[in-house]
């Protein structure tokens, strides 16, 4: 019952992370494309890369425990999207840039520290 009930909590914030991911694959190429500075456009893009990389492994992750990664929506990662949407309408391009990668990795760091937590 225990195992189960790891499990069931693993794929969860499995399904988060995925949810996470895949809203940055669809939010990046617009904030590409709203930036003035070719630096940060290619920032975003090579981000952008980065991001479908994860995507791709927590679909193998998934794939490998039988798994669906749907069904879930990370309410957190959509707030810190409309956030950076704001700055983006506001003019705070680079500063959008340095907030989403702080908060991206805050959030891979959480679930580190959660999964030691457990052990």
């Amino acid at each position: 019952m225990k195992e189960n009930r790891l499990k069931h909590l693993y794929v969860e914030e499995l399904k988060d992370l995925y949810s996470a991911e895949n809203q940055l694959i669809k939010a990046l190429p617009k904030m590409a494309k709203a930036s003035t500075s070719d630096e940060l456009r290619t920032g975003f893009e090579k981000h952008l890369e980065q991001t479908k990389e994860h995507a791709a492994r927590l679909e193998r992750i998934f794939k490998a425990l039988g798994e669906n990664p749907k069904g879930k929506h990370c309410k957190g990662m959509e707030g810190l999207i409309e956030e950076g949407s704001e700055m983006l309408s506001e003019g705070g391009r680079l500063g959008n840039h340095a907030f989403g990668r702080q908060s991206e990795a805050g959030r891979w760091g959480r679930r580190r520290g959660r999964r030691a937590a457990r052990v």
